[in-house]
């Protein structure tokens, strides 16, 4: 059995090049100088650690998929890590922590990462692929809550989803197909999905409209149906596609209405699909809306048995576009994708599980790990702009995690001479190229 001889060296070696493509793209913000300009706690005026020293330090833990404090530890004496992110001073464990708890206090932390992530990606022209309804170009804009399960643990606003797990029940909203995190706020467990909703969904088409000027189509489920969002949409010129709550309704009564006023189709013997529009109003209004519905009665199973009493499945759609309810059918269809985007955030940059126990702490951290995931997705949708990349797969979105372990976690030597630094690759590193091409890129 052959062994390696373990050794260590005095040259300087760094396992996260990808940070230089970050600290590129942090440049073209002004996060750390508003950060700077927020108003300092007592303790912070006596500290010589910034809170841009905080913040970047911080982007540059969650870019490698690390959010626990102490990881910062290793990165105190990384020279690579501070040049790589212009952090002056990298902050200790404890410093981190209490920086972050006391700018959770108030909510100017979370605004500023939540604009500046927005304007990043206008200013950087970040290709942000839009869905058609006819020649129409929409960028899909979707809202949803994904819970984050926190079972065993004493948090602050841990409490039973709907999931059936203890955690949390956060809302997010992303645009395009892509799946840019546009906004984030972190909700108790057992918060119902509506609960300060219009007032997120205000402030996500504000922050949308920051990240592009073409047309908006927002997509939300059944559990946010309500009449507060459907006037935002309204009142913000905003089209949108959100799956009713059926509530008390009857699949009887729609199958009326199918036959009424729509097209039939029998797709095989003993199974007719309806689709079609009908005119309402938004409760207590009086506003007209359309509902788009899709009605399925079942006369002869699959198998072929007939059925003593008909099947019948019905789902209906408040929208203002006036396309063919088949189109309506798979633009919802297509909001299913942000469940990848939930998956991403998760799991890839292991934020199910948040550090703190403290609730306001936590959403902070959240807001954090929405920037870091545009910063990750933007480098993850550039290398995918030539073909020069070693994957055999080609695909129209790169994973997070992707990113992370073959551009952000690539191995390079650190040299300092003659006041220059370089990163120097092994001559077979197939990333090379795409990581020169990249820094290049943002620079």
């Amino acid at each position: 059995m052959k062994k390696f001889i373990i050794e260590s060296t005095s040259e300087r070696i760094t396992a996260h090049t990808g940070l230089a493509v970050i600290g590129n793209l942090l440049y073209h913000t002004s996060l750390p100088e508003r950060l700077n300009q927020a108003q300092p706690s007592k303790t912070q005026r006596n500290s010589n650690i910034s809170n841009r020293d905080v913040a970047l330090s911080y982007i540059g833990l969650l870019c490698q998929g690390k959010n626990d404090f102490d990881h910062i530890e290793a990165f105190r004496e990384d020279e690579f890590f501070r040049y790589a992110l212009n952090v002056d001073n990298v902050p200790s464990s404890p410093t981190l922590r209490q920086r972050l708890n006391q700018a959770s206090l108030t909510d100017d932390w979370k605004t500023i990462l939540l604009e500046e992530s927005a304007n990043l990606i206008y200013r950087m022209d970040a290709a942000i692929t839009p869905v058609y309804v006819g020649n129409k170009p929409y960028l899909p804009l979707d809202m949803d809550v994904s819970p984050f399960d926190n079972s065993k643990t004493m948090k602050e606003g841990v409490s039973r989803t709907y999931k059936g797990s203890d955690g949390y029940a956060p809302m997010f909203a992303y645009l395009g197909q892509e799946g840019y995190g546009v906004n984030v706020e972190l909700r108790e467990g057992s918060v119902h999905s509506q609960k300060g909703t219009p007032e997120f969904l205000q402030k996500t088409i504000e922050l949308a409209r920051r990240m592009t000027n073409q047309p908006i189509l927002l997509r939300m489920d059944s559990a946010c149906d309500s009449a507060d969002n459907l006037k935002i949409c309204m009142m913000n010129k905003v089209d949108f596609i959100i799956k009713r709550n059926p509530r008390k309704e009857t699949a009887e009564d729609w199958l009326s209405i199918a036959k009424d006023n729509g097209i039939c189709l029998e797709e095989r013997p003993g199974k007719k699909v309806y689709m079609g529009f009908c005119l309402s109003t938004i409760k207590g209004t009086g506003v007209p809306i359309h509902i788009a519905f899709k009605v399925i009665e079942r006369t002869i199973d699959k198998d072929g048995q007939i059925l003593l009493v008909p099947e019948i499945e019905f789902d209906t759609y408040f929208t203002s576009l006036f396309v063919p309810t088949a189109k309506i059918v798979e633009l919802y269809e297509d909001h299913g994708t942000s469940e990848q985007f939930h998956s991403e955030l998760k799991t890839d940059l292991d934020l199910e599980r948040l550090p703190s126990g403290k609730f306001a702490t936590n959403d902070l951290i959240l807001h954090f790990g929405l920037f870091a995931y545009n910063l990750l997705r933007m480098v993850g949708q550039e290398s995918l702009k030539d073909n020069d990349v070693p994957l055999r797969k080609n695909v129209k979105r790169r994973r997070i995690r992707t990113v992370i372990q073959n551009i952000i976690t690539l191995a390079s030597k650190l040299v300092n001479s003659g006041r220059q630094w370089k990163l120097k690759f092994n001559k077979d590193n197939l990333w090379y190229t795409v990581f020169k091409k990249l820094y290049c890129a943002f620079y």
